[in-house]
């Protein structure tokens, strides 16, 4: 055990934050996402939510400022009725750790264009998370500190 390191985050999450430079992205991923298919490294948090991990990983991860805008959701497909109320959550917790990332709103990208990110993701990370269009991509920014 380490003081100060959320419990949340796996030794394998650990490794893979610390291994990611400036400008590496990675994927949160919902229940639904195929992970396995699309990951260059794939990390398992089955059970938890997209949001608690989330706030854990940004007490450590710092978000890209030097790009309009360094978070990414995959948009709600054309004609489906769906409206990701947890998009709002992620706004509170990137507002908590990011001011400016959550003034700059999130990258709206459509569902396979979000794919072929995620396949150039240096990792996925696959949650227990069931809400619709739950998955969230951040792109690494710089430590200053």
């Amino acid at each position: 055990m380490l003081k100060n390191i959320p419990s949340i985050l796996t030794p394998a999450l650990l490794k893979v934050l610390m291994e990611m430079r400036h400008g590496d992205e990675i994927v949160i991923a919902d229940g639904n996402f195929p992970g396995a298919s699309h990951a260059q490294k794939l990390i398992r948090c089955d059970g938890h939510s997209i949001p608690k991990l989330l706030d854990a990983v940004l007490q450590l991860f710092p978000l890209d400022p030097y790009v309009p805008q360094p978070v990414a959701l995959m948009q709600v497909v054309k004609g489906d009725s769906v409206i990701p109320v947890i998009w709002e959550e992620y706004r509170e917790i990137i507002k908590k750790h990011e001011p400016k990332a959550a003034e700059a709103g999130f990258d709206m990208v459509e569902r396979f264009v979000f794919y072929e990110r995620a396949k150039k993701a240096y990792a996925v990370v696959m949650t227990g998370e069931q809400a619709l269009y739950a998955n969230i991509l951040l792109k690494k920014g710089v430590v200053t500190e």
